[in-house]
């Protein structure tokens, strides 16, 4: 059975609920009368995991009062929009920041919120797709990818002018290209 990192252990009571499939938000079960006035939708206070559904002890007692539940999902609501905000903001820096911070905060929102849960399902089904991509549909991805990173950078770069923060040697590199 595929749980997630920390829920490993049979020993922990942390690991007490199995995982279950759930289904789509979109998805409602078939009432034989539903085209009948009077019908009485049903609504969940979570759409993605009830209470007794939850495999962590401390979420399932969250989730049982609503005014809990309120708190916990704003909280995670904010901490997925900082690092998302992280995320952006230290994108053109060197080095690892941008795309799994923001990835992350998506992965956070994910645990709470069903639109997000969805957006993430996309992004995993688009990698499934990639990988089955030949290697010469792969480069030429990349080609693509890179060439209109290139083009947004000179269309920055013509607009706002090179940023004087740049070292002088790239500056120099940069005055050579047409429009500058």
């Amino acid at each position: 059975m595929a749980m997630s990192a920390g829920a490993e252990d049979d020993d922990s009571p942390d690991a007490e609920v199995p995982m279950v499939t759930l289904r789509r938000a979109t998805e409602t079960p078939h009432h034989p009368n539903s085209g009948q006035a009077g019908h009485q939708h049903e609504h969940h206070h979570h759409i993605l995991i009830e209470p007794e559904e939850d495999r962590w002890r401390w979420r399932r007692k969250i989730r049982q009062d609503k005014r809990k539940l309120a708190v916990y999902r704003f909280v995670v609501g904010l901490f997925g929009l900082l690092l998302i905000a992280l995320g952006l903001v230290s994108g053109p820096l060197p080095g690892p920041g941008g795309i799994p911070l923001v990835l992350l905060g998506l992965a956070v929102w994910s645990s709470e919120f069903e639109w997000a849960h969805q957006l993430m399902l996309w992004f995993k089904t688009q990698l499934h797709r990639y990988g089955s991509w030949s290697t010469p549909a792969k480069v030429l991805f990349w080609v693509v990818f890179f060439s209109c990173c290139g083009l947004l950078g000179y269309c920055y770069l013509l607009t706002l002018g090179i940023p004087g923060w740049l070292p002088t040697s790239v500056d120099v590199v940069l005055q050579r290209l047409p429009g500058l």
